[in-house]
């Protein structure tokens, strides 16, 4: 049987793969460079008095038609997001789950504006990408994978070629599981949120699509956020979204190798080009493949374009 994706999707369409060029044999590292990273802040799609402001603050914003607008007030956040004048490549924004009545509209209202990127809430299967890249052709998505089926699917969804990045979320997480707090009472991640969290990140990289670690809520504990962000820096995660213009700050220098990282990163990659091909010591260390891979990867966060 033929599924819906093979009719929305036909072989002559230039694909999100395509056009970030992970289909390249040559590429060094397999993942493509975000484009939006590394902070992301959330902005109220009801609010235009504040867009402005936030995308001067984070390296992207994020439009929000979802969690953060009211039921009465969707339509006004509708309109005032498709008459945004952001730069369109800074700029995402988050619709309405599918399968709920603001979705269809949201797809509606943003048809004739044709954003670059949205962000799709509660993903959990392929065919809900189908039905937003349906609407609006040439969109890149990026799935929100915050539902006990999301996660389970983050493997499918990364494999579909529309597919930038991936995001996941704790709170919608642990509700759709029955329970409480994503957190212990000391701040940590559940053992069930930090498997989901490890699971978008390794299904976003084995197909070298972005990933992008989930909003701290306690705008209270800076510290707190600070190295949630150094990890997901660390880790592998692409960006990080924030819901307070003071944490999109704090995600940026996280981000950012120190100078000790960056100099040691341009030594490593400067005995590469001497040593070739093959094992050398640096300073001490052991050089190999994985950790020249470790080296171009700071490099690339310490270029002009990424700072």
């Amino acid at each position: 049987m033929t599924s819906a994706h093979e009719h929305i999707a036909p072989a002559s369409r230039v694909t999100c793969r395509q056009r970030h060029g992970a289909t390249d044999p040559h590429r060094a590292e397999g993942h493509e460079a975000f484009p939006l990273g590394p902070s992301l802040l959330f902005c109220p799609g009801d609010r235009p008095d504040r867009f402005a402001k936030a995308a001067d603050r984070a390296d992207a914003v994020i439009l929000d038609l979802e969690d953060a607008v009211g039921p009465g007030s969707k339509q006004t956040a509708r309109e005032a997001v498709a008459a945004h004048r952001l730069d369109p490549a800074r700029t995402l924004i988050r619709v309405n789950a599918p399968g709920s009545p603001d979705f269809e509209a949201d797809l509606r209202a943003l048809s004739a504006h044709r954003p670059r990127w949205v962000m799709l809430p509660k993903a959990e299967t392929p065919a809900m990408v189908d039905r937003l890249v349906g609407a609006l052709p040439g969109v890149q998505v990026v799935v929100l994978c915050e539902t006990a089926r999301g996660i389970l699917a983050a493997p499918a969804l990364a494999a579909h070629p529309d597919v930038a990045a991936l995001m996941w979320g704790g709170e919608d997480l642990i509700a759709s599981l029955g329970g409480t707090s994503s957190r212990h009472a000391d701040g940590s991640y559940r053992e069930v949120v930090r498997h989901a969290r490890s699971t978008v990140l390794l299904a976003a990289r084995a197909h070298d699509r972005s990933a992008i670690d989930a909003i701290h809520t306690d705008l209270s504990d800076a510290d707190a956020w600070r190295a949630e962000a150094e990890d997901a820096a660390a880790s592998g995660f692409t960006a990080t979204a924030c819901i307070h213009p003071d944490q999109a700050g704090a995600i940026r220098a996280a981000y950012a190798p120190s100078p000790e990282e960056a100099a040691w990163a341009r030594g490593v990659l400067a005995a590469a080009e001497h040593h070739g091909a093959g094992v050398f010591e640096h300073e001490g260390r052991m050089v190999d493949g994985p950790i020249l891979r470790h080296a171009r990867s700071l490099a690339a966060r310490t270029s002009p374009d990424r700072t």
